[in-house]
């Protein structure tokens, strides 16, 4: 038997360290600090992959991991033979800036326990009735040493922080009502301002619309046109167009591979998954070299309309002939990369909201979501936890807790304004095998989806 030959080999040193607090009604309930370490490698031998870890460094654990993961490979192997590809992308040379603290010093677990306490104060001194308040602080941050067959070596950072102030009420049944407002940002807890002064005016509108939602109405289930705010545009982007422009899963028959230089969507929209800056400023999840050091660069998913590039690894670029995206990244230590999502957005349009709004004789504006799923096919469910009914271009009653569904595709080809607002949020988690750290952005749109209902 012929010896195999290497075709590719990375190496990754990784570390996450993690901080979760949690306070409810005032009182501590969670303060939780983690870190987890280890190295990887991943070979690349006649047309398999090998992977391997350990939760230890040192020159001998890296060879015995180096080693492991080729026997992996050459164990893959008797699955039979598979065409060895030669992989196509540079690899990145460079170091990552760590983000500032804004000037000031890092916080303390027990200043951000007085951080999140005079929160909790404020809201019950200032919203009679409130019958509950949960403050979420998280912060997280990946270390990422990486090395590569072809001369990469590279040092990446993703730093983010998030924190979610929940106001509890009644409604006017007796049941529980919530809201939230969520602030994440890139850095620390030192580098996003969380005081009661920066949320004051935040914190009141959400009141206001936890007292609009004590009185609320059902939606009536059906087709409907609807003005989807930032949040619920980001979510559409990244759960129902975005996993099916992922490489990997156009090549598992994604309906995308199908409609390549076709029109996907009105000619309104544009969506793209950024590499590390937006408008001149960094993205709030900056990727400048992916898990397998290849240079990051932006993906343009769809231009005015037209469906026209896909996310890549090296691998899924080759089997497809395209370059590489930068778009393969491992969550943890133990994880081997796949191909993921970065900063994803459909990119603003010309319209105010309140020109979306005024343009809908009978509907509803869906202001936040709670979760959302979807599929390969572009079908998705998304909760919708605070709305409105729009009645001759004027806001109307608060809508119960109800769903918005349909198909991406039929969703954005009905799109008939966009708006010039853009939010981008960092605060949650992409499901993929592996949970991922991810952005999401996007405008108001208007468009026409089902919502549930009586």
């Amino acid at each position: 038997m012929t010896a195999s030959t290497i075709s590719y080999l990375e190496s990754r040193h990784h570390e996450l360290r993690k901080t979760r607090m949690l306070m409810v009604d005032g009182n501590l309930t969670s303060n939780l600090r983690s870190v987890q370490a280890g190295v990887s490698a991943r070979m690349y031998l006649d047309g398999y992959w090998g992977f391997a870890s350990a939760p230890t460094d040192g020159v001998d654990v890296q060879a015995q991991v180096r080693a492991t993961a080729a026997d992996n490979a050459r164990a893959m192997g008797l699955f039979g033979t598979r065409p060895s590809l030669v992989l196509p992308g540079g690899h990145y040379r460079g170091e990552q800036r760590r983000v500032g603290r804004m000037g000031r010093a890092a916080m303390t677990p027990g200043e951000c326990a007085e951080r999140m306490a005079e929160l909790h104060a404020h809201c019950m001194a200032r919203y009679p009735g409130l019958k509950s308040t949960r403050i979420l602080a998280t912060d997280e941050v990946h270390t990422k040493a990486l090395r590569t067959d072809g001369g990469g070596e590279s040092l990446a950072l993703i730093q983010r922080v998030t924190v979610a102030v929940v106001l509890v009420a009644e409604d006017d049944l007796g049941a529980p009502i919530e809201l939230d407002e969520v602030l994440s940002g890139i850095g620390s807890f030192a580098d996003i301002d969380w005081s009661v002064q920066a949320l004051a005016d935040k914190l009141d509108r959400l009141h206001g619309h936890l007292q609009a939602k004590r009185h609320a109405v059902p939606a009536r289930g059906g087709l409907h046109t609807v003005v989807l705010a930032p949040d619920l545009a980001g979510m559409l982007a990244h759960e129902a167009m975005g996993h099916p422009c992922e490489a990997d899963s156009v090549l598992s028959g994604a309906i995308t591979a199908d409609l390549h230089g076709q029109r996907v969507a009105s000619d309104l929209i544009s969506m793209v998954d950024l590499a590390h800056h937006y408008n001149g400023a960094e993205t709030l999840c900056p990727v400048y070299a992916d898990d397998e050091g290849t240079p990051a660069e932006d993906v343009l998913m769809i231009d005015r309309g037209v469906l026209r590039q896909f996310m890549h690894s090296r691998e899924t670029a080759a089997r497809l002939g395209l370059p590489p995206s930068g778009n393969a990244r491992a969550y943890g230590p133990d994880d081997e990369p796949l191909v993921r999502m970065r900063n994803t957005a459909i990119l603003p349009g010309t319209s105010t909201l309140e020109e979306l709004v005024a343009g809908v004789e009978d509907g509803y504006l869906l202001l936040d979501t709670s979760n959302g799923q979807a599929d390969a096919t572009t079908e998705f469910m998304f909760g919708v936890n605070l709305a409105y009914e729009i009645r001759g271009g004027k806001l109307g009653a608060s809508v119960r807790d109800t769903t918005v569904s349909g198909s991406a595709l039929k969703v954005l080809q009905s799109v008939d304004g966009v708006g010039s607002d853009m939010k981008w949020s960092n605060s949650g988690y992409c499901g993929k095998k592996q949970p991922m750290v991810v952005s999401v952005g996007g405008p108001s749109l208007r468009a026409r989806a089902q919502l549930g209902g009586q």
